[in-house]
């Protein structure tokens, strides 16, 4: 069962881009991606609040998500942060069988 996270990081001015956009270009997304068990790890722009950035990060489990918090790529990760001033909202999900209702109403 995946689970998914999403993160919301905020900061002042332009600080959460900055923080996804260096996240990005030194390679540390990329070296999550790769991490047995990451099945996504994207970066959103809100529009409503250009001062927020929303992390979806999803696992195939929580043990690989253990791992993921337990590898040395979080402390960059927590660096990066205090870095940027950063501030977090989480919420966690995992997938449903209603989830399967809703189908009709996806178009494709």
């Amino acid at each position: 069962m995946s689970l998914t996270i999403n993160i919301s990081y905020t900061g002042v001015g332009q600080n959460a881009q900055k923080f996804a956009k260096e996240m990005e270009t030194s390679g540390l997304a990329d070296k999550i991606r790769a991490q047995v068990g990451n099945e996504r790890y994207e970066y959103y722009l809100s529009l409503e609040d250009p001062q927020t950035v929303l992390l979806i990060d999803q696992w195939t489990d929580q043990a690989a998500l253990d791992r993921h918090h337990a590898s040395e790529m979080m402390h960059k990760i927590v660096k990066l942060r205090d870095k940027y001033e950063l501030h977090m909202q989480v919420q966690n999900y995992v997938p449903t069988k209603a989830a399967t209702k809703d189908a009709k109403f996806i178009r494709k």
